[in-house]
């Protein structure tokens, strides 16, 4: 999937919690997706639209209902390219700080 449908889906808050929703429980209707949310059932369509393009959501038919899941591999494809390679150096920095600091405390 492309990186910048997944960041543009991912900087809106409501898709987010969208998102948080499915997360904890997968599989939901449209109608449990828009309990609770302060908009109208077709502001609710058009952010699972931009899901769906992301690949971050995608649905299934169960007979007549409408089922949407969670697909977090784009999330971690963007984990693993981006918000990894920067934390990986200032995270061993940091650790080794901490070290250090505890053990000037153990010295003294």
């Amino acid at each position: 999937m492309d990186d910048d449908r997944v960041f543009k889906a991912l900087a809106d808050p409501t898709r987010r919690a969208l998102l948080d929703r499915l997360f904890a429980r997968d599989g939901r209707t449209l109608g449990e997706l828009e309990e609770g949310v302060a908009m109208t059932r077709f502001g609710v369509m058009k952010h699972l639209r931009v899901l769906e393009d992301a690949g971050l959501v995608v649905t299934r038919r169960s007979g007549r209902e409408k089922l949407h899941f969670l697909n977090p591999v784009p999330i971690r494809r963007i984990h693993d390219r981006w918000i990894d390679k920067y934390t990986e150096g200032p995270a061993s920095f940091l650790a080794g700080l901490q070290r250090s600091f505890e053990e000037e405390d153990r010295s003294e």
